[in-house]
């Protein structure tokens, strides 16, 4: 048969990191308390803890940049 073949997609990492901290978790999708941002175009996540210092912020929509 003439049917192309694909190269297999890779897998996702199987851990998220925190954006502020570094703090990594196991598993895919990380924990539900961990806050997920989209910043110019990418996707950042951000641990519980650093959500929690700076909830004044995540809830003005600033960029991480300005924390």
């Amino acid at each position: 048969m003439d049917e192309e073949t694909h190269p297999p997609e890779q897998a996702p990492p199987s851990h998220v990191v925190c954006a502020r901290c570094g703090t990594a978790t196991e598993g895919d999708p990380p924990p539900v308390t961990w806050l997920c941002s989209v910043e110019d175009g990418r996707r950042l996540h951000f641990c519980e803890d650093c959500a929690r210092l700076h909830i004044r912020a995540v809830e003005s929509r600033l960029d991480s940049l300005w924390w």
